[in-house]
């Protein structure tokens, strides 16, 4: 702000200097406007700054959001990721148990079928040798 006043008075001087060349109540009429003008360009370059400074403060805010959004949905997303894949990985270890437990069943129920085969066998061999 210091230095938009400097600039103001540098622009106020040269008129001032000029002054003495040329009729002083004209060259003080143009001097009023001519600082009048670069005081309404200044606020309204400093309007249009001010502006912009507002649309980077908004867009640094949404970007903001967006990351924090951003984190927060692959967090959850990340989450459920991890809970599904472990209950497919239960899921997948008990239908294989399962499988095993089947597998000794059924190996049980074949070794006593087993066992029952032998015996009638050694009963039909023992039947036939006796007769």
């Amino acid at each position: 702000m210091e230095s938009q006043g400097t600039e103001v008075m540098r622009k106020r001087m040269k008129p001032a200097m000029e002054e003495k060349e040329e009729d002083g109540v004209v060259l003080e009429i143009e001097e009023k406007e001519e600082f009048q003008t670069n005081i309404a360009g200044s606020e309204e370059m400093e309007l249009n700054i001010a502006q912009i400074l507002e649309k980077i403060e908004r867009f640094t805010q949404l970007v903001s959001e967006l990351l924090e959004s951003g984190k927060t949905s692959f967090k959850e997303l990340s989450n459920e990721f991890e809970e599904r894949m472990i209950m497919i990985h239960k899921e997948q270890i008990e239908k294989w148990q399962e499988e095993i437990k089947d597998l000794r069943l059924l190996d049980s129920s074949n070794e006593e079928a087993n066992a029952l085969l032998q015996n009638a066998r050694y009963l039909l061999q023992s039947a036939h040798i006796d007769s």
